[in-house]
């Protein structure tokens, strides 16, 4: 076995150990097949009030402006499908915004496996990412071969479905690179058919500005009134189009305790998110992905 294979077994090895389910890797360089889909995309308006999508275009293509001299992106996945389901009959909150934020959880263990690298490699240099750079995190898994784009655009595997978290690590180490695998969403359209706003507008295609977590999360202003009525109780993100995908029948329960549905959601009725205070959400959601939106913003989606 080369010095080259025994890294690259020796970052997957570590991957397994810190609970990713998967790690492929890239060959850090240009990503020319997303160039134009990129530019398209945003040219459509389908960032909607997403503008920081249009910054670093250069740096979202090549990963060696954000980390000059690297040679390798490993592309990982973390799973998050419940334990359990929430069955309470109250608002909605996306299965990944259950627990603990993911940023805070995925980044500690980045770090780790970067020391885990040096410990074992030596003096290996590069960055972690995890959903808060201009990486194209879906390009680098597909690219990988990690799954494939769904038709809801979302990174599907045959034998997890597309309940992960992404995350990269790019490095200035020489790793063996995975290849890409293939489509298997064949003629299913089951996503596209359910989506409540219709947001799917063609195969592996969501328009943002339609999709009902972009209203939750990302959409600063109030949600229009014509939009509003399709929300289906969503006050944080959505799970539809995934929820319909046959490929995740074969999600299998996470085991991140940091990521299990916290009691104050699975007891929280409708009232109390009415009724809920500045004092009591930073105290129940302080470490959750619902503070990116915060309480002015759920509550609004539900006021008259």
């Amino acid at each position: 076995m080369s010095g080259l294979e025994r890294h690259t077994e020796r970052v997957k090895s570590i991957a397994v150990d810190l609970g990713f389910m998967n790690c492929r890797i890239s060959k850090s360089e240009f990503l020319e097949s997303e160039a134009l889909h990129l530019e398209n995309w945003l040219k459509s308006q389908a960032h909607g009030e997403m503008q920081y999508m249009e910054n670093h275009f250069d740096k979202r293509l090549d990963p060696r402006l954000l980390v000059p001299g690297s040679k390798s992106v490993v592309s990982l996945a973390y799973n998050y499908f419940p334990k359990e389901l929430n069955h309470s009959q109250s608002y909605k909150v996306s299965k990944y915004a259950w627990g603990e934020d993911y940023h805070l959880v995925i980044k500690e263990k980045l770090f780790e496996f970067v020391e885990r690298i040096r410990e074992e490699i030596g003096d290996v240099h590069g960055r972690v990412f995890v959903d808060s750079a201009p990486v194209l995190e879906k390009a680098w898994a597909v690219k990988s071969g990690v799954g494939w784009i769904g038709k809801n655009a979302n990174v599907i595997t045959k034998g997890s479905g597309s309940f992960f978290f992404l995350a990269e690590l790019i490095l200035d180490l020489e790793l063996v690179p995975d290849s890409a695998v293939s489509d298997h969403c064949g003629t299913c359209t089951a996503c596209i058919d359910a989506c409540p706003t219709n947001a799917i507008v063609a195969d592996h295609v969501v328009d943002g500005s339609k999709c009902i977590s972009y209203f939750t999360i990302e959409l600063k202003q109030a949600v229009p009134g014509e939009w509003k009525s399709k929300l289906d109780d969503w006050i944080f993100g959505c799970d539809v189009c995934q929820d319909v995908c046959p490929w995740n029948k074969f999600s299998k329960p996470h085991v991140e305790p940091r990521f299990d549905l916290k009691d104050s959601l699975r007891n929280k009725t409708k009232q109390d998110w009415l009724e809920m205070t500045e004092e009591v959400f930073m105290d129940q959601f302080g470490d959750s992905p619902l503070m990116r939106p915060g309480l002015k913003k759920i509550q609004s989606h539900f006021s008259d």
